[in-house]
């Protein structure tokens, strides 16, 4: 806990020019804290790339909007629910934040969810990929912003099964995150006629896959399905590589996959990995323009979807704010935010539904060969758009209690 909050006292803060209506806001300033791995085993997809992402976002923001004070802090919550929990109770009840944001690991994210219900503030999350946080743990405070486990695995599940993929062995990271994608992954593999040979549960954080790996190359699976992310489907592709699993036969499906996870593997390891993402930084001129600026203060590393999601959501959640003109009751923000159609420069034009999902449209991405690349971070070439109203679950499939 101490070294959390240690962190998050240490961050640096930005403030916007204060306005007029500072006194309608709680203590007279916006206060955002972004809660994520800072050092650790997912850093590079969020980390200190989201912060400055929060940032950004508050600074375009104030350009074109009289802002009050605005402060922007950090912690490390070191994939640890307790330590994440400790932090946001600090928070949320001495240091009077009133939005927490990020929250990758969602076992963090799940704890998190609940705290800010407790205490009504606002959770905007872009890290976490459950799906259970527009479902069953849904919750009136929370907006689960870039992507979730069902989109990943109807995205690449469903792609993979059509093109021949019907047998299926799964290497799952051993926490809420990794059962939440091998579940709704193994329901589309199931519903689209084909079947699974086997799972296997991995430590998180964990580096020796071998006996996992050897499992799925002795299970005869046409699919190793690794429901992990980061630092451990680095470890299980490069490691699968020194095994020969894919010469020998069998395929791997990343079922999370970041622009960081490709650079670090190189296109010679990942090439003809299928995925899906919410967001790549070289699809139009406005990503690449972020991309630019997020690279120039992020040692030349382009911007993850979640990084570009904590930026759509920070937008967002200030123009609910400043229209409210408070950011008081964490509820009435977020009733605020869904009744607002979502539009920032990053996500387009989107909205959010009862249940706190953000929809816009995904997209299935394959990674390119070597040749195929023509500069630094290209490394992605588009197969298909997953349109907005068939990307997400559909609200009546989730079991949240506020769709009625």
């Amino acid at each position: 806990m101490r070294l959390g909050i240690k962190f998050a006292t240490a961050a640096a803060a930005l403030f916007a020019a204060a306005g007029t209506a500072q006194a309608q806001m709680s203590d007279g300033v916006i206060k955002i804290g972004v809660m994520n791995d800072q050092s650790g085993l997912y850093a590079d997809i969020s980390g200190p790339g989201s912060t400055f992402a929060a940032r950004k976002a508050v600074e375009d923001f104030c350009k074109t909007t009289k802002c009050e004070k605005i402060e922007v802090i950090a912690a490390d919550h070191q994939n640890k629910p307790d330590i994440g929990s400790n932090v946001a109770r600090q928070w949320l009840d001495v240091d009077k934040v009133d939005v927490i944001v990020d929250v990758p690991t969602s076992s963090v994210a799940l704890a998190i969810n609940n705290i800010t219900k407790e205490k009504n503030k606002v959770f905007l999350n872009s890290g976490a990929a459950t799906s259970d946080l527009t479902g069953k743990a849904c919750s009136p405070n929370t907006v689960h912003w870039t992507y979730d486990t069902w989109a990943l695995a109807n995205g690449t599940g469903n792609a993979i099964v059509k093109t021949g993929g019907d047998s299926w062995f799964f290497i799952t990271a051993d926490y809420a995150f990794g059962h939440a994608l091998e579940r709704d992954t193994e329901a589309v593999v199931l519903k689209s006629g084909g079947k699974v040979l086997g799972k296997v549960r991995s430590p998180f954080p964990a580096q020796d896959f071998s006996s996992f790996l050897l499992q799925a190359q002795s299970s005869k699976a046409k699919i190793i399905g690794l429901a992990n992310a980061g630092g451990d489907t680095i470890n299980s592709i490069k490691q699968a590589a020194e095994f020969g699993i894919v010469q020998g036969g069998q395929n791997l499906a990343g079922l999370l996959v970041f622009i960081t996870d490709v650079h670090a593997l190189g296109l010679k390891t990942a090439q003809g990995l299928i995925f899906t993402e919410a967001w790549y930084w070289d699809q139009n001129d406005n990503n690449r323009a972020f991309a630019k600026e997020f690279a120039a203060a992020n040692k030349g590393n382009m911007p993850s979807m979640v990084q570009a999601g904590v930026y759509s959501a920070v937008t967002h959640y200030l123009k609910a704010v400043h229209e409210l003109k408070s950011d008081a009751d964490g509820a009435a923000v977020v009733a605020k935010m869904k009744a607002t159609p979502t539009d920032d420069k990053l996500f387009g034009k989107g909205s959010i539904r009862s249940d706190g999902r953000k929809v816009h449209d995904m997209y299935l991405f394959e990674v390119k060969k070597p040749e195929e690349s023509k500069a630094p971070w290209d490394y992605y070439k588009q197969r298909a758009v997953i349109p907005a109203a068939e990307a997400f679950r559909p609200e009546k499939d989730g079991g949240c209690s506020l769709v009625k």
